[in-house]
């Protein structure tokens, strides 16, 4: 069961992390499915149906459309829990020759989400929202600095508006995982403390339950890891995979 009644909203509904949070938060709720092609969304509208939701509604969402994110969210009702979960991994090696494919992973993974973030903390009274950082952007590595720089800024931006909700009745969930097995990554090899969708959601809806916003590292011991990634000296860090 959700931690507040009332309408839930998953911007992104293709995300596997997203999905999993939303089935286990939907159980006798309004939910609105946002993607960008409604018809690859029935299938999470039938899992979250299955799951308990008490209505599910697919509307489109095109996260590069920065203008259109108010509207679709205003349109959702009384939002109560926000799942921010769109987002490319896009191509490092495209991006290193060309400033479209670096603008547009920027655009869909740091532009995009503040806006959508800020439209919600300015709407939303009460509840949860949920976004995602990522071990990628905790020290931005050769392989995939554009992925990782969008995640350091996002992170960044995270715990500012944490700090800003202190105190009221809506608090930000930021997620920090390591690599997560599932569609945005199939065919590369899993790093070491690698999660799968299923543990993110576990990770963040037990720290919905909480007091206040929380930042939570997924799986929990990535906190050691991260602290020794600061230390690894620049000439070893820049020959680090993805």
């Amino acid at each position: 069961m959700g931690t507040s009644q009332g309408t839930l909203l998953l911007l992104g509904a293709t995300s596997d992390i997203g999905g999993e949070v939303a089935a286990r938060m939907c159980p006798g709720r309004d939910v609105v499915l946002a993607l960008r092609d409604v018809r690859r969304g029935e299938a999470v509208e039938k899992r979250l149906r299955d799951a308990g939701a008490a209505h599910v509604r697919l509307v489109e969402f095109e996260a590069t459309d920065l203008d259109s994110h108010r509207e679709v969210i205003e349109a959702a009702g009384e939002v109560t829990t926000a799942i921010v979960a769109f987002g490319v991994l896009g191509d490092q090696e495209l991006a290193e020759r060309d400033e479209r494919e670096a603008a547009r992973i920027a655009t869909v993974d740091y532009l995009a989400q503040i806006n959508a973030l800020t439209v919600l903390a300015s709407t939303m009274s009460r509840g949860e929202i949920f976004a995602f950082s990522s071990i990628a952007g905790w020290r931005a590595r050769r392989a995939n600095y554009v992925y990782g720089s969008t995640k350091a800024g996002l992170d960044a931006f995270c715990q500012g508006l944490a700090d800003r909700l202190h105190g009221s009745g809506l608090k930000l969930i930021t997620a920090r995982p390591g690599f997560v097995i599932g569609t945005m990554t199939e065919g590369m090899r899993p790093a070491v403390m690698s999660v799968t969708p299923d543990v993110v959601a576990d990770a963040v809806v037990r720290a919905a339950g909480g007091k206040g916003s929380a930042t939570v590292w997924v799986p929990g011991r990535l906190r050691v890891l991260a602290a020794i990634m600061r230390l690894v000296p620049r000439p070893i860090w820049r020959r680090m995979p993805r």
